[in-house]
This record gives structure tokens, C-alpha cells and sequence, in this order.
């Protein structure tokens, strides 16, 4: 029996979320409803035009939030990042620990600074992230902890890593080294621009298949070039054993390696879509840990993704995470 059912590697980040107007993308240049990375100066000057704005802070990542999901429906979790020797730092790692989390971070600490995502909320509960990376922009395969990822179960990384020549060869690596201990492989497409200006490098990630894939719609079709839901269904078949392509308030449809399955949604108001896609993924990859069908873990996500957007953050606390875990008995 492995350690840990998940290892994870992906970018650590802590998100400064905001709830603006629509105007203040406009005044400010940002694209809305996507990941756009900035360097310190622009993040800074977005950051002060907020600054009489109350936030909420907490340790992110897409495959951050994805693991400390995982965790807090009460699976085992490995999770590698990088983190400088600052406050936000400490913050992080406390966070990530505090979230069940074991990580490599334990050891001394890189001179820098923590990165940063000002996630911007507005009223159509859309989401729109400005991120500097810091060192996480330095991840390498220096993070790469062999022991914990040949002892898992499954292995899961981000497509966000894709931006950094070390981060990208880091994740390519540890599949590598999954691969060779028969550990499962998993990936998330992560946003829309990922897929729009990095395809390539996503494909380099791929390499020769995953056994599971996550994505939304639109990451879904710009990675199989066409609109048409079929021709996109048997393009994802091409690269993936199995896949979950998240639909919003459609649900979600998942292909088993075999069938293809819908997922109902269930239906609430959604406040804030910050960290749905992640809330589905860990929540999938947990069910399917358990060796729940990929129905079952299809459903636990859908429920635990409808729950995270009426609040906002990127995370649900453990009570509330275990409380849906318990109504799937």
C-alpha cells in the first residue's frame, strides 16, 4: 500500500482576492475571466489601486487546491513547491501543513519573494487573476521529493507550470518517474490561456498520454483546435485514458476509458467561481482513490464544486468538505 494516494507539483501562491466592478478591469487593462501573468511592479500597481479594498488571503495554486482538497475529504497527499524566505512564505507553508498537506518545504527557505495571485471577483461571480510568480518561477526538479512520488498512488500537476522552462521540465520529469514506478498520471489544463499561447509546451507535459485529464470546456476545444463537442471528445481520447471536462452550471461530462458519462450540476447561486475547476478535481481524484466509479466521484465534485462557489475563496473548510463527503454515505 503506497504512503500517499496523490503527489502533487504545481505552483505556490498566495491569493489576495478582491471583489471589484467591472470598471476597475477596465481602468486597470485586464482581460477579463482569464490568468494573465504580470511582474512585480504591475501586480504592485494593481494592488494599490486597490488598497482601501478589503481582501481575504490563503495559500493557492491550482494544484494546491486541488491537493488540499483531496486531503481535507481525508485522503493522504504529498505536495512539492517553492516558497522564499519571507513572510508570505511562512504563511504558505503553515497553510498548506495547517490543510494536512506534507510538503518539502521543511528545509531552508530561497531569498526572493513568495508568489503572489491578486484574484479579482466581480459581480457575475467570474474570476480574473493577475499573477507574479516569484521564485515559484524557479521550481525545478531541486523540489522533486523521488521517495514520496514512487510511493503514490496517483501523481497531478497543473498546466500553469507550463510558463517556466525549469517548472515545465520539473513536471515532465516527475511523470517520468511516476510513469516508471506505475504510479497513475493526471493533469489539469488549468485556464484558457494556458492552452491558447502554450499548446506546445502542454503537449511536451502530455508527452505520450495521461490516464486522466481535467478541463473546462473552452481549454477542452482550444486543445483539440475545434468548437464541435464530438471532435473534441475523441481528440481528448487521443491524449487521455480518461478525462472530466468541467461545463459550469451544465455539470460536467467524464469519459471512463470506456463510456461517456454526464454529470448533473447541482444548482446553487454562485458567488464567486475561484478554484471550482480545482474543488472538482481534487474531489474526483479522491472518490476515485477510494475506488468509487468515476459516476460516484463525478457527483461528489460536482456537489462539492456547487458548494465552493457560494462562498468566496478558492477553499471550503474541512467540516463543510466532510459534511458532503458523509451525504454520499
Amino acid at each position: 500500500m503506497a504512503k500517499y494516494q496523490i503527489y502533487g507539483i504545481g505552483n505556490a501562491l498566495v491569493d489576495m482576492e478582491y471583489e471589484v466592478a467591472h470598471e476597475d478591469l477596465g481602468i486597470l487593462g485586464i482581460d477579463k475571466g482569464v490568468m494573465t501573468l504580470v511582474d512585480e511592479q504591475q501586480q504592485t500597481g494593481i494592488m494599490h489601486h486597490l488598497k482601501d479594498r478589503q481582501h481575504q488571503r490563503g495559500s493557492g495554486g491550482s494544484a494546491a487546491n486541488s491537493i488540499i482538497a483531496f486531503s481535507q475529504f481525508g485522503g493522504t497527499s504529498y505536495y512539492s513547491c517553492k516558497v522564499a524566505d519571507d513572510e508570505l512564505g511562512y504563511f504558505y507553508m503553515k497553510d498548506l501543513v495547517d490543510g494536512g498537506v506534507d510538503t518539502n518545504q521543511h528545509t531552508e527557505k530561497d531569498q526572493g519573494h513568495t508568489g503572489r495571485c491578486v484574484v479579482l471577483v466581480t459581480p457575475d461571480s467570474d474570476r480574473t487573476m493577475c499573477t507574479y510568480l516569484g521564485v515559484s518561477g524557479n521550481l525545478s526538479t531541486n523540489e522533486l521529493v523521488e521517495e514520496a512520488l514512487t510511493d503514490s498512488d496517483w501523481f497531478y500537476t497543473e498546466g500553469y507550470l507550463v510558463t517556466s522552462d525549469t517548472a515545465r521540465h520539473a513536471s515532465i520529469e516527475a511523470k517520468r518517474i511516476a510513469e516508471a514506478a506505475g504510479v497513475k498520471t493526471s493533469i489539469s489544463l488549468s485556464d484558457p490561456n494556458m492552452v491558447k499561447f502554450f499548446k506546445p509546451g502542454l503537449m511536451e507535459m502530455i508527452g505520450s498520454g495521461v490516464d486522466l485529464l481535467f478541463a473546462n470546456e473552452f481549454e477542452a476545444m482550444g486543445m483539440a483546435g475545434s468548437e464541435d463537442l464530438n471532435q473534441t471528445l475523441s481528440y481528448l481520447k487521443s491524449i487521455a485514458k480518461s478525462f472530466a471536462i468541467t461545463r459550469g452550471p451544465q455539470g460536467a461530462l467524464v469519459w471512463d476509458g470506456s463510456a461517456l458519462i454526464e454529470i448533473d450540476p447541482v444548482k446553487v447561486e454562485a458567488v464567486d467561481t475561484v478554484g471550482a475547476g480545482d474543488m472538482f478535481a481534487g474531489a474526483f481524484l479522491y472518490g476515485l482513490s477510494q475506488g468509487w466509479s468515476h459516476q460516484r466521484a463525478g457527483d461528489l465534485a460536482s456537489a462539492a464544486s456547487a458548494k465552493l462557489v457560494t462562498s468566496l475563496g478558492p477553499r471550503i473548510s474541512t467540516d463543510e468538505t466532510q459534511a458532503i463527503l458523509k451525504s454520499f454515505g
